[in-house]
């Protein structure tokens, strides 16, 4: 199947909610809320998953959807939610087909907290299920750093669409990767890209667009013959993956730059269009899951574009268990012709423990 129709609901609800999280990203106050685990969510996160949940409702009644966000604590917060609701409102395309395409506005707040609360699906081996985060990298979001709209699309526990809108990247596909791109960062003139894959069918960039989707381009990891010249990037956060060994593995396979750090899975479309050549998420404790949306839409980009992405033991991604990864601990994402040599590497480091 080419998943046409799927694939241009998520690159245009995608696409509709970084304007969202555009607007929130220039105000100085975020509307920023802790959750359960301590991490932080913002207006931007709700309003942007009450869209993309809108349009995925509208298209496709029947499909399941794992959103990283609930509207438990909307629900008994009026001034935070009048905000969303002001935001919400106030986003949409330059482009009355596009509109269309996504099934039109949202109706009412009620209506709104509901498509946030649309998100709570366990997820699962079977049927249509969507992945979402509205935004991933929110401490990168906060901070003025990268950050990325992520949807994807599993059909039967297999990703076979993803979207990734990352509005701080350059268009220019070309353009490299230096370890400032992780902090002070705009989405100005020449930033602003929309990746896209579908399982068989390529990955492509494009830029993002107030209006309708602009003109692709097929995207393709970077050849690589020599893996000492590799640019490997990671998280910013400590606390999701092991600098430490991380640059051990550096260390033994002879990378001498420095990484790049960044938030979100900038990191995977980064690789995937060859501005960086390996992604390394080296675990940090032995009870940490990873969470679905924050790698699914990354792993088909980074797979179409002609990379591997496993665990930190060779396994493959199982994304058919449920809301989390817990059949994998930590990622590495490479070229297929080096994969194998740098996950050697990573076990032979995390075995030395």
């Amino acid at each position: 199947m080419s998943y046409a129709k799927e694939l241009q609901v998520a690159e245009l609800a995608v696409q509709r909610a970084t304007l969202l999280t555009k607007r929130v990203f220039h105000e100085k106050a975020k509307g920023t809320t802790s959750k359960d685990d301590k991490s932080p969510v913002t207006i931007g996160d709700f309003g942007a998953q009450a869209l993309i949940i809108n349009a995925i409702r509208k298209n496709f009644p029947d499909d399941e959807i794992v959103g990283e966000e609930d509207a438990d604590d909307l629900r008994q917060n009026e001034p935070l939610r009048s905000q969303i609701w002001e935001l919400v409102q106030k986003t949409k395309l330059d482009d009355d087909a596009a509109e269309a395409v996504l099934g039109g506005p949202l109706k009412s707040v009620e209506d709104m907290l509901d498509a946030i609360d649309a998100g709570k699906s366990a997820g699962g081996a079977k049927g249509r299920i969507w992945a979402l985060d509205p935004i991933d990298g929110t401490k990168g979001f906060l901070r003025g750093g990268q950050y990325a709209v992520c949807l994807a699309l599993m059909v039967d526990g297999e990703v076979t669409v993803g979207v990734l809108g990352c509005p701080n990247l350059p268009v220019d596909d070309k353009a490299p990767l230096d370890s400032s791109i992780g902090a002070d960062q705009n989405d100005e003139e020449g930033k602003g890209v929309l990746f896209s894959a579908v399982l068989g069918h390529g990955a492509t960039s494009r830029p993002l667009s107030r209006a309708g989707l602009q003109p692709s381009q097929p995207i393709s990891m970077k050849p690589l013959s020599d893996i000492t010249q590799a640019t490997f990037c990671e998280s910013v956060e400590a606390g999701h993956s092991s600098h430490g060994d991380q640059a051990a593995i550096a260390n033994k396979l002879g990378i001498t730059k420095q990484s790049v750090r960044m938030d979100s899975q900038a990191k995977y479309a980064s690789i995937a269009r060859g501005a960086g050549d390996l992604y390394l998420r080296l675990p940090v404790s032995k009870t940490y899951q990873e969470k679905i949306w924050d790698h699914a839409a990354g792993v088909v980009i980074v797979g179409e574009a002609g990379g591997t992405v496993t665990d930190a033991f060779g396994k493959k991604l199982d994304f058919s268990i449920g809301r989390t990864l817990s059949a994998n601990k930590g990622v590495v994402a490479a070229p297929k012709a080096i994969h194998a040599e740098v996950s050697k590497v990573v076990i032979e480091v995390l075995s030395s423990k």
